[in-house]
């Protein structure tokens, strides 16, 4: 089984934004995304990967495979084409927490958004909560 490569670590998360974020606007929404996703989790900003900014974590075990590992409750990233939100359970039953976001694109696994101001925030926190409180119920509270 291949080992995982997105691992937390403790590079810091404000010298990786201030050297990677490709903009003066992709630095500000993740300086807001760091002060909502703490308050949400109750957990610090860690590196996890070369671009990924997780907030807590919990242990995986997949149903379909034999791989497992650690992944963060909520994350982020500010990647050059868009600011990839890992804060999206997938599940039919939570589909309807992106009736109200507002302007963004959807992935297998996270939802894009050109910008912070595109989105309701007050949308993104619910999804938040929801999909940490999935998590927790699946998998069992964590760090």
């Amino acid at each position: 089984m291949a080992e995982l490569k997105t691992r937390q670590h403790d590079a810091d998360v404000f010298e990786f934004i201030a050297a990677y974020a490709n903009s003066e606007q992709k630095r500000e929404d993740s300086l807001a995304l760091i002060k909502l996703m703490q308050r949400i989790t109750g957990h610090p900003p860690k590196m996890w990967g070369p671009s990924m900014i997780g907030f807590g974590k919990y242990h995986y075990r997949s149903d379909r495979s034999k791989q497992e590992g650690d992944w963060p409750l909520v994350a982020f990233s500010p990647r050059k084409a868009a600011i990839s939100l890992y804060v999206y359970s997938g599940i039919p039953e939570h589909e309807y927490l992106l009736k109200d976001l507002g302007k963004y694109t959807i992935g297998k696994a996270c939802i894009y958004v050109k910008k912070l101001s595109d989105i309701s925030l007050k949308s993104l926190e619910k999804m938040m909560r929801a999909t940490i409180d999935f998590l927790e119920n699946k998998y069992g509270r964590n760090q």
